[in-house]
């Protein structure tokens, strides 16, 4: 059993800055740092960084050898990975002084898979694998579809959402929708997150959807069950990534036989680990590092009741 992601891999131009910058404004930015990023990248890390066997399929530029070299040495297989002429995608990060960002994403790399390219990648993989998709690289619904054809689940992440994805994609070939308020909301036109779950399992009854509520935790939903799972508090320096931490582990840990609850709670443990420091993908911690987290934090609250 294995995941195959199907994603972005990005150079982050990340600023720090006091506050995000307004139309017809200039501002200095107190630091820049350039690093790994990308969706697709970050959500890779985190899946390995869970146990589980974790394959990237995409696209980098010449400029972007060292986001392959960085997946190998984080546990991700790079099989499935092509070099092409041109240029890597990037963005462009915001990030102020309450840790909140705001991201401007340049596709380049991102944007040149190829059908024969998913074509020859499904060939490898069979329905006790998955595959996994977020919307910064093209062929998104190509390779839904295509997974559909061959029965292999497919997990999607609809982020960074928009009105073609809303249009044209297939939703009904996805088996995991994990989705933040605002991308539940386009998608539902719903808010609570109970509403948002009656929406989607009424149009399709076989579709899991993970919704993730920022400061208030997560939210799993099927045809029979629903879950709520509270976030842990911490002091957030950098909020770059947490969702994709989130998703990596989630999904990571329901694959490798967790509980839809316990992937809920290690997932938002994870996430919290990681808004505490810096960039993205350098943020994402371990497993080890999750279950010392969560022991810790058992204690501290037996501490408390006693």
């Amino acid at each position: 059993m294995k995941m195959l992601n199907f994603g972005s891999l990005n150079i982050d131009h990340i600023y720090h800055v006091d506050h995000f910058v307004t139309p017809g404004e200039t501002i200095a930015a107190a630091s820049l740092s350039v690093s790994a990023g990308g969706k697709g990248l970050n959500q890779s890390i985190a899946l390995a960084r869970s146990g589980l066997t974790t394959y990237h399929a995409g696209c980098i530029g010449a400029d972007g050898i060292f986001l392959k070299t960085l997946l190998e040495e984080r546990g991700v297989q790079t099989n499935y990975l092509r070099t092409i002429d041109g240029v890597n995608g990037h963005a462009i990060i915001q990030v102020n002084a309450q840790g909140q960002n705001s991201i401007i994403i340049f596709g380049g790399s991102n944007q040149a898979i190829t059908p024969e390219q998913v074509d020859q990648s499904l060939g490898t993989l069979s329905p006790e694998d998955m595959v996994l998709l977020q919307n910064e690289t093209n062929l998104v619904g190509y390779i839904a579809r295509q997974c559909h054809k061959l029965h292999i689940p497919v997990a999607f992440n609809p982020s960074p959402i928009s009105q073609e994805l809303l249009e044209n994609f297939p939703f009904e070939t996805v088996s995991y929708l994990l989705v933040n308020e605002t991308e539940a909301e386009r998608i539902t036109n719903c808010h609570d997150p109970e509403d948002v779950a009656a929406y989607l399992l009424a149009r399709y009854p076989d579709m899991k959807v993970v919704m993730t509520l920022g400061s208030k935790g997560a939210y799993y939903a099927d045809r029979d069950h629903a879950l709520y799972q509270s976030a842990f508090p911490v002091n957030a320096v950098d909020t770059t990534g947490a969702g994709d931490t989130f998703t990596g582990f989630f999904l990571g840990l329901v694959q490798q036989g967790y509980s839809c609850a316990e992937a809920l709670r290690y997932a938002c443990a994870a996430s919290a680990i990681a808004v505490t420091q810096n960039g993205a993908a350098p943020s994402i911690p371990t497993l080890d590092m999750v279950q010392a987290f969560l022991s810790k934090r058992k204690q501290e609250f037996a501490q408390i009741r006693t």
